[in-house]
């Protein structure tokens, strides 16, 4: 543990960099970027006070209606008692051992996110679901509320797991500078996204290679809403929300037409064009996916498609797609239809060409390097197989019995009576929270670790105060990164919290699963256990780590591990051999039409890609609710962490909306007004910021602010996940569609 008197700096990590900490006695009083990071986040500066913020959970505390009676209507409403830890435990340990032998394990849900803590070890996540694997299982989640609709669906089209495909076999930002000419950037490549990334990132260089694409004289185009969703100086096209597979087909429309498709590629390296083309040039329903068809849809004019598309074909382009495109209704098709256009390019498995997704969402992507791998914590084996798609944890609680199509498969929802959540704050990425709300009544029993008294720690039953990642020691290391960090324990544990390791200790211990949960190993038995995985599998490169102690005194060491070109991926090696090196599709090739797809008879996703227009986007605007809302990711924080520090600060809240000059003169609102965003499903207020860097009938209001109290008639803080629908994407991907809703706004006077 840190020294508690005298003044010290330490470096820590985080998942959006590293950080020079200084703390004096126990309070941490300043934080700073890595000095080595040439782009470091700003998010940083808030840490001190988020930590020592009055919001902190102090103690143990049950929700007072619940103890007294079991009562689980009013959860978000009321008091609660504060117990010593021995109690709070044993009461806990006891309704978890009733659920179980009640109503077995298939009726506890094990939630978390994954996002708590950079740390190898206190990863709560990881903590959460080997505690209740070690007790006889849970129902878990596929997927993640970024890319859970492309996690179900690109595997149909590749063969390959989504993000084994993001992370292991994209071109790097190096081999696209060598390379790329024409880089087509569909939602964007937004470097305030790219601030973050799992287990951290040291050395932010997105923009620093946007200037060395730019100083090439590689054209960029933006394709999107906003111009704030790519760096300076690339070209914007704006597009409405929800249309960018239309502008997809009309882009292959004039490939086709024109006689620029790669034909010998599609018929060496994919399957299903035939089955596509009809449908494209307007053979099945009598309407041509034209650039003139497009307008319409996309805004987007004719003549600028036709460019465009001429100069994909004539050029080596990269499309990249955004994750946000795929958290919309039918967000598969924009997924598999950009892969479709990259095939009739015909350069997909070349060098700077064909396709990639997620460029920017997270800062790794792009990076190319071989390093170690290891230091995670072991979940154990979950004897349940029960598994629901993450994003419809609402359909679960309100309709357990009920069937739901899923990927091919139809199944019942599991009836769950305990939830049990570390790490994560679903009242923050979830949609239509006043509906979550409403499901969150049902379960029997809520219990939450949680540092914060955030909005779901607020609605549990049982509210376990969990340490920060300043308050423990840890390893900081991510397979993307060169840095390998000790992150020492900063300051003693505030208030009467405890490491999320030591709360499932307690409760195994009560359990009888301490050998399981433990193995033997207290938190530095593990840590030094992890640590020596990370050797052995350093050494098996080559590589020598400094021993868990030198790392201490170190505090930091940057390892020889960055490469300059990425290693051939899968799809170079499958251009190269496609009889000796196939994709793991039934047919072998890349997938325009998909035979496994089209027996699930799905018409919300057919057998290939096709236009469906969401139920709602500008499209089908009404005057209840005509302006299209889409909620970005935020710039001051990751997700939720530290609002309740920021929202101090003067003028912060409630969150700032941007609205386009057309749409808020008539409505009277001008820059700094308080207004009202609203539709049938919620209210909130935001502060309006006028910008012509976004598309007329579209406003942006980032995600993150803690949402309010239940019973509120507005949401004060502007938590834009009040308005948001709660739909999957489709039968096939059940994503998030958190960009399928409209809105009204109007001034507060």
């Amino acid at each position: 543990m840190a020294q508690r008197h005298g003044r010290r700096t330490f470096i820590t990590s985080s998942h959006w960099g590293a950080m020079e900490v200084d703390v004096d006695g126990d309070r941490l009083t300043a934080a700073r970027p890595f000095a080595r990071d040439p782009n470091p986040s700003k998010i940083a500066h808030i840490l001190p006070d988020a930590v020592h913020h009055s919001s902190r959970v102090a103690r143990p505390a049950i929700r007072r209606a619940w103890l007294d009676r079991r009562d689980r209507s009013g959860r978000g409403e009321g008091d609660y008692v504060d117990l010593p830890w021995d109690e709070a435990l044993d009461i806990a340990a006891q309704e978890i051992d009733r659920v179980c032998t009640t109503h077995g394990n298939d009726a506890i849900f094990g939630g978390s996110y994954g996002w708590a803590s950079a740390g190898r070890f206190h990863h709560a996540q990881s903590q959460v679901h080997r505690f209740l694997n070690a007790i006889g299982g849970y129902v878990k989640s596929f997927g993640s509320y970024s890319t859970g609709c492309a996690q179900s669906i690109m595997p149909h089209v590749f063969g390959i797991p989504f993000l084994k495909y993001t992370y292991d076999s994209q071109d790097s930002w190096q081999t696209i500078l060598d390379h790329t000419e024409t880089l087509v950037m569909f939602g964007g490549i937004n470097p305030k996204n790219s601030q973050v990334s799992m287990g951290g990132i040291t050395e932010h260089e997105t923009e620093d290679w946007f200037d060395r694409f730019a100083a090439k004289g590689m054209q960029r185009i933006n394709i999107g809403p906003q111009r704030s969703d790519a760096p300076e100086g690339c070209a914007w096209m704006p597009c409405r929300p929800g249309s960018d597979t239309a502008l997809m087909l009309a882009l292959a429309f004039v490939l086709e037409e024109e006689g620029r498709t790669d034909h010998a590629f599609l018929a060496q390296y994919t399957t299903g064009f035939e089955r596509f083309r009809p449908y494209l040039m307007g053979e099945v329903d009598g309407q041509p996916k034209s650039p003139e068809w497009a307008v319409a849809l996309c805004g987007v004019a004719a003549a600028e498609i036709r460019t465009l598309a001429r100069r994909m074909s004539t050029t080596r382009t990269l499309i990249t797609v955004a994750w946000s495109l795929q958290r919309g209704e039918h967000g598969e098709q924009p997924y598999w239809m950009s892969a479709v256009l990259a095939a009739m390019l015909g350069q997909i498995g070349l060098p700077g060409g064909g396709v990639g997704y997620g460029y920017g969402a997270i800062g790794t992507i792009g990076k190319s390097m071989r390093g170690p791998r290891g230091a995670t914590l072991p979940q154990g084996d979950n004897a349940i197989k029960t598994v629901i798609p993450v994003a419809r944890i609402s359909d679960m609680l309100l309709h357990p019995g009920e069937d739901y199509d899923f990927n091919g498969k139809r199944e019942p929802y599991p009836d769950i009576r305990l939830v049990y959540w570390a790490g994560g704050n679903p009242f923050h990425h979830h949609q239509d929270l006043n509906r979550l709300h409403q499901a969150w009544q049902q379960p029997e029993t809520i219990i939450v670790n949680e540092p914060w008294w955030t909005a779901t720690a607020q609605r549990a039953d049982i509210v376990f105060p969990a340490t920060t990642p300043y308050e423990r020691e840890d390893i900081g290391r991510s397979d993307l990164d060169e840095y390998l960090y000790h992150m020492p324990q900063l300051i003693p544990p505030v208030g009467d919290a405890r490491d999320d390791y030591a709360i499932f200790v307690g409760l195994a211990e009560r359990l009888g699963a301490t050998e399981t949960f433990t193995e033997g190993r207290s938190a530095q038995g593990w840590l030094e256990h992890l640590y020596g995985e990370l050797e052995t599998s350093a050494q098996g490169l080559g590589l020598e780590l400094p021993s868990f102690d030198a790392l201490k005194d170190q505090n930091w060491v940057k390892l020889p591990v960055a490469q300059k070109e990425a290693p051939p991926s899968f799809l170079n090696r499958f251009r190269a051999d496609p009889v000796g090196r196939p994709l793991a599709t039934p047919s072998g090739k890349i997938e325009i039409f998909s035979e496994t797809i089209d027996s699930f008879g799905y018409a919300d996703c057919p057998g290939h890609p096709v236009w469906l227009p969401p139920s709602e986007w500008p499209g089908a605007a009404t005057a209840a609710a005509p302006l299209h809302l889409v909620s970005p990711q935020p710039g001051d924080k990751l997700h939720s962490q530290f609002e309740s520090a920021l929202a101090d600060q003067a003028g912060a809240r409630p969150e700032q909306l941007i609205l386009h000059p057309d749409d808020a003169v008539p409505r009277g609102i001008e820059t700094g007004m308080l207004v009202k965003v609203f539709n049938a499903r919620g209210v909130c207020r935001a502060r309006a910021m006028i910008s012509e860097d976004i598309t007329p009938g579209v406003v942006a209001l980032p995600t993150g602010a803690w949402y309010g109290k239940p019973g509120a008639l507005i949401d004060p803080n502007g938590n834009p996940n009040v308005l948001t629908k709660d739909v999957g994407t489709s039968r096939l991907g059940q994503g998030c569609s958190a960009h399928t809703a409209l809105v009204e706004v109007t001034k507060i006077d």
